[in-house]
């Protein structure tokens, strides 16, 4: 048959596929979004819009057809810095701004440029925001109000196990909700029959807790309680802040626009690592990045505009949707579609979950970003991938997200830097037929020349040297003028030196 003939048995096969693994990404979106709305101090119903906006328009346009955009914890901690420094009416503003600047970037071909940052610092960044969510979490899963320093936070932790316990600040009741939630999810990734393996495990835990927080009537917080007006429950208009023109202008200042940057800079190095990673899953269509960056600006230019959480392509929603057998962008569309009817239709039901539940939801989100699986693999690639690693996580944890990623991003620099100027001059000599073996590990370059020039210029005369660069990563001109005018000096003095020079003027050209 040929290609352009349209095949319905075919699309109706996708279709199907496509619908099924729809209903699992709705399943394991709709904790997520209620819970990162929370924790970014949102309404939860603003974590659903931005859900629906990465569904239906995000999900149409992306460059990455089986990703799935929507709230992502990894933009938490940013995003309750810049609502504490700047408030919550210019947030949407800021938003708005950040996505304008991915879409710039999209447009100018920059999307490669964040698949070139160091994963030691991408790695690190995910794991400084995994601790500072398990430690703002913890505390909410106790229906206790977090410190606004991440260490404090942690540090926090006994003080706030034994007042819930003694009922002085904190709820013990929600503490052993949130542990159930946590134990569900573990244990049913672990032991799930393989049939029910699709259904996720954050689904399962948060099902649990609120069957058993409202059959034993105990008294937590549940999610109806963080809106002053229950009105606003029921109507999407109430979570939707409209941008002013006022809050506009004052977003011009230098304080405003490093937040829009930083903000533009994490959620397009999210969206962009996610996209990488779903392209290992399926052998289908590949992810244009650009297209991708410029897709999840426009995303967030509408989330800033309505004044709801931004938004990223998240790796736990694709995964999902890959795994479930999604062979298109009609998945991701049709998520957004239920994710609508969920909060047009069935809002009653957030008067049952308890905000513990999603606190413990967020809580394992956390602990899977901040586990160091990756150290063993950043360990083969040397020490200093790992101190990058290690060093952003404190500064993150320590200060704030945006200096954590500017240490990694400059301790990165250092070692690149280190790297191609760096050279190691090895001799070996062989007394016995009067040779001398100079052999160059590293980067010859003009920084590295002082060194080269005295170890050849202190070799003892009228010996036959080689010079052996076979692990000789690069040398540039001026280290090859050396070599060539030390050649000839040596020679004339009486002594032999053989160099290859069509081998090593290849390491010039290459590069």
């Amino acid at each position: 048959m040929p290609n352009n003939v349209f095949n319905l048995s075919q699309f109706k096969a996708n279709l199907s596929k496509d619908f099924l693994a729809s209903i699992v990404v709705f399943l394991v979106a709709i904790p997520l979004c209620l819970g990162i709305a929370i924790a970014s101090g949102l309404p939860p119903t603003a974590g659903v819009i931005t859900g629906i906006v990465g569904g239906i328009v995000i999900g149409s346009v992306a460059g990455s057809p089986l990703t799935v955009s929507g709230p992502a914890a990894g933009l938490v901690v940013l995003v309750v810095e810049i609502i504490a420094k700047h408030g919550i009416m210019m947030f949407g503003e800021i938003l708005m701004l950040a996505g304008i600047v991915q879409m710039l970037a999209g447009q100018f071909k920059l999307g490669v440029w964040f698949r070139a940052i160091s994963p030691a610092v991408i790695h690190g960044m995910l794991a400084g925001i995994g601790i500072l969510i398990i430690g703002s979490q913890f505390h909410i899963m106790l229906d206790r109000k977090p410190s606004a320093n991440g260490i404090q936070n942690i540090m926090n932790f006994p003080t706030a196990v034994m007042e819930s316990i003694s009922g002085q600040n904190g709820n013990i009741h929600a503490g052993l909700i949130g542990l159930l939630t946590i134990a569900a999810i573990v244990l049913w990734t672990k032991f799930a029959p393989k049939k029910l393996k699709l259904v996720p495990g954050a689904l399962v835990g948060v099902l649990l807790a609120i069957l058993v927080a409202n059959v034993l009537h105990l008294q937590l917080k549940y999610i109806t309680d963080l809106f002053a007006n229950p009105a606003d429950i029921a109507n999407l208009a109430n979570a939707i802040q409209l941008p002013s023109l006022a809050d506009f202008y004052a977003t011009f200042n230098v304080h405003v626009m490093v937040a829009v940057f930083s903000l533009a800079f994490v959620a397009s190095a999210e969206s962009l690592l996610s996209a990488s990673a779903v392209d290992q899953m399926h052998s289908g269509v590949r992810t244009k990045y650009d297209k991708e960056l410029f897709s999840q600006g426009l995303g967030n230019t509408l989330c800033g505009f309505l004044g709801v959480l931004p938004m990223t392509g998240v790796i736990v929603r694709s995964s999902a949707n890959v795994a479930a057998g999604a062979v298109s962008r009609v998945s991701t569309i049709m998520h957004g579609f239920w994710l609508l009817l969920f909060i047009s239709v069935f809002t009653f039901t957030l008067q049952y979950i308890p905000v513990a539940a999603l606190a413990a939801v967020l809580v394992y989100t956390g602990f899977k970003l901040a586990y160091p699986k990756v150290l063993k693999e950043l360990l083969s690639f040397g020490r200093a991938e790992v101190a990058i690693y290690v060093i952003t996580i404190i500064v993150i944890v320590s200060f704030n997200l945006l200096t954590g990623i500017m240490v990694g991003l400059m301790l990165s620099l250092i070692k690149l830097l280190y790297v191609f100027s760096h050279l190691v001059v090895k001799l070996v000599d062989n007394a016995e037929n009067n040779a001398v073996e100079v052999h160059l590990f590293g980067s010859a370059t003009i920084i590295g020349l002082p060194k080269l020039a005295a170890v050849l210029e202190g070799l003892a005369l009228k010996k036959d040297v080689k010079i052996e660069f076979e692990d000789l990563a690069y040398i540039d001109h001026a280290c090859i003028d050396l070599l060539s005018g030390w050649q000839k000096q040596y020679i004339a003095a009486g002594g032999t030196v053989e160099v290859h020079w069509d081998n090593l003027h290849s390491k010039y050209h290459k590069r």
